[in-house]
């Protein structure tokens, strides 16, 4: 038995540390491949898309902890980079004035996070009012913000984002520039990192979200608003797509309406690698920024490799499967080890 048991302890260790196993195998196979993988440059790449798909996965986390999905977020970042895209090369006409308003970045900035956060609500009040299956909610939306992002320009692309000095509306590459030799996007990401820790684990929030995921019933009975709770993990997913939305539009120095295609797929599957259940219940913050790194690594070296888009996308496709799969085996595991410890103490 205390055999059976050790194996058991063990292989639940492997389990718990698989995501960082499978960045290290990662990493030593792409330097294999291609010697230049680790090179600066190479790096700094990786740290950009990282950054990206992280920021995302973040919000993704809380929401996937409460039993949910937010399929919206690749959409939303189309949107807002069509939307601060827009106010930065054409300004806001206000046709029954005859005026064209021009905004300072910060205040664009500022509008995005907004509209980010009204998107998370939207699909947060459809969810928890209309009483809609996230998956459906959000697919809905998504559609919704890619149809608007192409909307805002006929399907074209705001090449300039520059701004102009006499409008006062320059400065958002910034956030596409390398602070001190590092990508602004990975600081960003860093800040939101810190911030999404401490929601999760250092204050009451965090525990009403995992409570509203274990056991939604359990949890209203103790007094917890699963719907408002509920809507404020899609807002929190809404803000951080905002954000990748702001950082890639100023990584590309251009707004197209089809960026972030897909991009909720690298988010779900950073946050299911973390270790976060998509029965909901678990997660954390440390495993989806390694689940990040998987799929930046993954994502960036097969590119590197010459690995076709198509065989990308099965490869991704697979990647989640298995994340799922695994992420059911740790489950089945815990229970098989908490029945036995029961069974011990009779």
């Amino acid at each position: 038995m205390s055999e059976k048991k050790s194996n058991n302890n063990l292989m639940m260790t492997i389990l718990k540390g698989r995501t960082f196993i499978v960045l290290i195998i990662l990493v030593i196979f792409f330097r294999i491949m291609k010697s230049n993988f680790l090179d600066p440059t190479t790096l700094a790449m990786i740290a950009k898309h990282v950054a990206l798909y992280g920021i995302l996965a973040l919000g993704m986390t809380f929401v996937i902890i409460t039993g949910g999905i937010d399929l919206s977020v690749g959409s939303v970042v189309g949107l807002v980079g069509m939307l601060a895209g827009g106010l930065i090369q054409e300004g806001l006409t206000l046709k029954m004035f005859g005026v064209t308003l021009y905004f300072s970045v910060p205040m664009i900035i500022i509008f995005m996070l907004l509209f980010g956060l009204f998107t998370g609500w939207i699909n947060g009040l459809i969810i928890t009012k209309l009483k809609v299956a996230p998956f459906i909610a959000t697919l809905g939306t998504m559609y919704m913000c890619r149809g608007f992002a192409n909307l805002r320009s006929g399907g074209a692309t705001f090449s300039s984002i520059a701004g102009k000095e006499g409008l006062g509306n320059v400065g958002l590459k910034t956030l596409g520039s390398n602070w001190f030799g590092i990508p602004a996007g990975v600081y960003i990401f860093a800040v939101l990192a810190i911030i999404a820790v401490v929601l999760l684990k250092k204050v009451p929030f965090g525990w009403y979200v995992t409570a509203v995921g274990g056991n939604e019933k359990s949890a209203r009975l103790s007094g917890i608003k699963a719907d408002r709770i509920k809507i404020y993990v899609y807002m929190i997913s809404g803000f951080c797509a905002a954000w990748v939305g702001l950082i890639n539009t100023a990584q590309l120095s251009a707004a197209h309406p089809a960026s972030g295609d897909g991009w909720e797929m690298n988010a779900i599957a950073a946050t299911v690698l973390g270790g976060t259940s998509m029965a909901g219940g678990s997660g954390t913050i440390v495993g989806t920024i390694v689940g990040a790194f998987v799929i930046g690594v993954i994502n960036d070296g097969m590119t590197m490799c010459g690995v076709s888009e198509f065989w990308q996308k099965v490869i991704r496709g697979a990647v989640i499967i298995l994340a799922v799969v695994i992420d059911q085996t740790q489950r089945n595991l815990q229970a098989k080890m908490a029945l036995q410890a029961r069974n011990e103490n009779k």
